[in-house]
Formats: C-alpha cells, sequence, structure tokens
C-alpha cells in the first residue's frame, strides 16, 4: 500500500463518518468541520494501529532519533539539552506505548468530539512534535557528513545517503514512507491542525460528555494493553517485517543483491563548494570532462537508476562467528531444519570485575625419533604450568539469564539431541562477555554476531526461536510462548 492509497481509503472512511454525524446523528455544527475531524482522528487512528502492533519496533525507531538529537545538541550552545536524551532512549519503550495510545486516544477525542478545545491544542502540538521529527530526517539530506545540524552554512546539495535517520517509522513497519514524502505530509496536517485552534467551537459532539471520555478511556485501556500484548506476551499479531514467517530469505537475498548490481550510474551532478553552481552531466560526458571538476572545489553525487526491487533489511543480513568468518551463506544454504535463538542484548547485572584466575600453560619439548633409518622431530607435553591472571569477569541479570536456562535451552537441548543444528546470534560484543553468558547459561551451541538492528528486526522477542529450513523462515517464537520440542517437531519438523 502506498501513501496516496491510504489516504484515498481515510478519504472514504472519513465520508461514511460524516454522512451518519450529518444525516443520522445530526450533531454537526459545520459539515466541514466533521469531515476534517473525521478525516484527522480516522488518520490517527490506524497510523497508532499499525505501531500498536509493534511498539518496540516504534521504540527502537525513538532511539535512533534520541541518538541523533543527542550528539547534535551535544556540540552546540544548547548542549544542556542533550543529557536528556540518553534517558529518553533508556526509557524508550515507555514513551513508544504511551506516544501509541496517546494518538488512538486523541483520534477517537476527534471523532466523537471530546474536549473540543484541549483536542485542538493537543493536536495542534502533536503535529507539531511529528514535523519537527521528520523535518530533522528530511533536512539532514542536506547535512554533509561530520557537519553539524546547525551549521547551516555548511549545509550542500540534497543526498539522501547523508540524511542520520532513514524512516520516521510515522506507520511503522506497515508502510515504509521517504522522509521527504513524511515531512510534507505532517506539514499538509499543520493546516487542519490551525483550523481547529481557531474554529474549536465548531466541532461535533457525539452523545454525552459522559459518554464521551468513556469511549477515550475504554479505547485507550484497550489499547494499552494491546500495545503490551505485542512485546511483552507474544511476537506481534502480525509481522510487516521482512522477516516474517515463510519469507524465502535466500531467494529474497539474493534477488536484492542482482538487483542493485544491475543499478546503473546515469548522470553526475556537481555543485561548486565556493559559488554553488550545479552542473549536471550525462555519465559518459562526465567520465570525458571530469578533470575540469577538480575534488578541491567540486562536491560529486551520482545519480543512479531505481532497483529493479527496493531492497530491505534482508540486504543486510550478515552473520559472522566471534573469529569474523561470515557463516551467512552457511545458514542460507543449509537444507535442513535448524534453531536460530536471537539475542539482540545480552543484558548484564553491573559492570564486569576484574578477578584472579588460574590458567594452565602447555610446555612442548622436542624429541627425535628415527623412522625408517631417518631422523624425525615430534612434540611431547613436557609440563604444565599453572599461572595468575587478572581477567574480567561478566555477571548477568538473573532474570535474563532463567529464559535461556528455563525455557530456551531445556528445547534446543532435545533439538540438538535429535541431530538438529542450533545456534545463537547476538550483538557484537567482547567475545569473553558472550563466552561467560555461554557458561551461566549452560548454552552448549554456538554463538554467532549480527548487527543489532538486523536482529531487531528479524525478531522482537529477547531471546526469540527462529526455525529456518532451506534458507527459509519456517516459524518464529516470543520465548513466552516457546512450544516444547515435541509441539515443534510434530507441527513444524516434516
Amino acid at each position: 500500500m502506498t501513501i496516496i492509497t491510504l489516504m484515498i481509503y481515510v478519504a472514504i472512511a472519513a465520508a461514511i463518518l460524516t454522512g451518519l454525524t450529518v444525516f443520522v446523528l445530526k450533531a454537526q455544527k459545520s459539515i466541514l468541520m466533521t469531515y476534517v475531524q473525521h478525516f484527522c482522528g480516522s488518520l490517527f487512528i490506524f497510523s497508532g494501529y499499525v505501531k500498536a502492533v509493534d511498539p518496540l519496533g516504534t521504540a527502537f525507531k525513538m532511539e535512533q532519533y534520541f541518538a541523533e538529537f543527542y550528539y547534535t545538541f551535544n556540540e552546540t550552545a544548547l548542549s544542556f539539552i542533550a543529557p536528556m536524551f540518553p534517558w529518553m532512549s533508556e526509557h524508550g519503550l515507555l514513551i513508544s506505548v504511551a506516544m501509541i495510545v496517546f494518538e488512538i486516544a486523541l483520534g477517537v477525542m476527534l471523532i466523537v468530539g471530546a474536549r473540543p478545545k484541549l483536542t485542538a491544542w493537543l493536536f495542534f502540538l502533536l503535529v507539531v512534535f511529528f514535523t519537527i521529527l521528520t523535518g530533522f530526517t528530511y533536512l539532514t539530506g542536506y547535512v554533509p557528513q561530520g557537519v553539524n545540524f546547525f551549521e547551516f552554512s555548511q549545509w550542500g546539495p540534497y543526498v539522501e545517503t547523508n540524511m542520520r535517520v532513514t524512516d520516521c517509522g510515522c506507520f511503522g513497519d506497515f508502510i515504509k514512507l521517504k522522509p521527504k514524502v513524511s515531512f510534507f505530509k505532517d506539514v499538509f496536517l499543520l493546516f487542519p491542525s490551525i483550523y481547529f485552534v481557531l474554529a474549536h467551537r465548531n466541532m461535533h459532539r457525539l452523545f454525552t460528555s459522559r459518554i464521551r471520555m468513556a469511549i477515550v478511556g475504554l479505547v485507550s485501556l484497550l489499547f494499552l494493553i494491546f500495545c503490551v500484548r505485542n512485546y511483552a506476551w507474544d511476537e506481534p499479531i502480525f509481522d510487516f517485517r521482512p522477516f516474517k514467517a515463510g519469507t524465502d530469505v535466500r531467494a529474497q537475498k539474493l534477488a536484492e543483491e542482482e538487483a542493485m548490481a544491475n543499478v546503473k550510474i546515469t548522470h553526475y551532478r556537481m555543485t561548486n563548494k565556493k559559488t554553488g553552481q550545479v552542473v549536471t552531466l550525462p555519465y559518459e560526458q562526465y567520465l570525458k570532462e571530469f578533470k575540469d571538476y577538480p575534488k578541491e572545489e567540486w562536491e560529486f553525487e551520482q545519480i543512479k537508476t531505481e532497483p529493479e526491487i527496493e531492497p530491505s533489511k534482508i540486504s543486510d543480513f550478515d552473520i559472522s562467528d566471534l573469529d569474523g568468518n561470515n557463516v551467512t551463506e552457511d545458514i542460507l544454504n543449509d537444507p535442513g531444519y535448524s534453531f536460530m535463538v536471537v539475542a539482540y542484548k545480552i543484558y548484564q547485572s553491573g559492570d564486569p570485575r576484574n578477578e584472579n584466575v588460574i590458567v594452565k600453560d602447555t610446555i612442548m619439548v622436542a624429541d627425535t625419533i628415527q623412522v625408517d633409518g631417518v631422523d624425525s622431530v615430534v612434540w611431547k607435553v613436557g609440563d604444565i604450568i599453572e599461572r595468575t591472571v587478572e581477567k574480567e569477569v561478566y555477571s548477568f541479570d538473573p532474570d535474563y539469564v532463567k529464559r535461556y536456562t528455563e525455557i530456551v535451552n531445556p528445547v534446543l537441548e532435545k533439538a540438538e539431541a535429535a541431530g538438529y543444528k542450533v545456534f545463537a546470534v547476538t550483538a557484537p560484543n567482547p567475545p569473553a562477555l558472550i563466552d561467560d553468558f555461554r557458561h551461566e547459561t549452560q548454552s552448549a551451541y554456538p554463538f554467532y554476531v549480527a548487527d543489532d538492528l538486523l536482529l531487531k528486526t528479524i525478531q522482537r522477542s529477547n531471546p526469540g526461536l527462529v526455525l529456518w529450513h532451506d534458507g527459509k523462515i519456517v516459524a518464529k517464537w516470543h520465548f513466552k510462548k516457546l512450544p516444547s520440542f515435541e509441539e515443534i517437531q510434530s507441527q513444524y519438523l516434516k
């Protein structure tokens, strides 16, 4: 679905609601105001709903914003603002759920006409907030890497790869909007928001005041429970991400890579660093004249054809072992069933501590033996020496450890005993931390590493379990909804 299609559906829904309000309930004061109330209310309810399906995804997106805001403000005279962003990032999930429920409640308030003046101002302030977020995302395309957002004199031409956050997350993973589209969508919403503030007395009001507030309160409570269900109790009820069950990751990754390989450079756009002059040349002409545009004086941007297949996070599916060896192909080309534990973060309990541990060094000695009259050197164990070294020792959150020892590992032990491949993938961590965690949880299977954003896209549960077969995702489970191995075997391992 595109944003245009969505807006058409919202407009139709608003027209139907307006008809009911005008001809059935006869509650309108202004047909235009009633229609705009229903349009904006329906849009906010839908936008909040698709985010409520996956509140962790919204939290991860907000963490990206908070990180960028921190670095942006920390380098300016407004650096006193910067410390609040790490705190907000730490509480990103709470903020995410609160924002989602608030957005839905505001949409309901618009439709039923609850507290018109308050609703008008809340809608205006929320739209301004969204406009700032999407505007920041879009405008960073004009900010070269290494340049602070507030250094306006150093802004250059728009380059999509300059953007610090590449997707606003306005509709979760249901619709991916380019930042420019998101920004102009919010600029468009500023007009009805101002209209509400100036003419809130013309808003319709359905039912009685108590019924209106009861509807708003009940809807808010139900969506609060719905949000919690979609991360704390189970995986999202709908999976809009590229790694949903049934996806042939191997085939899709290959198709996306081939599509990107077929992208061609059609033009070069050069911008003079001093004068701002922009010159665009066809690729063939640029190859002949590039010496006339020295890099010291000009900035370069490639203009390329669009790939036949839009790349997704599947293109970034890349997994390595702890020694840095790539194991991606081994995973995707395994013809059998395999179990992958996804742990985008290993929760520690406090900082690592230094402890003295005893290690054993084996001293080998050379010995000469004669075989068929020829002297050969063989190595034998001469002695084993113990020595004390200082080592960082990690401790882990006890509740997080129990997710493995009491829920995940009993299933995986039976899977391994039945001959199936088992492994875990976590974010890049010191090998010592991963090794200590394996010992703490008695996890006999190997641990690999991958980008944490990739792992968060694959699965929201931490830990979660993914069942693979021949490069395809067969099923995914939240650790709280993990069936027994016998159930998995009877339903999926065929």
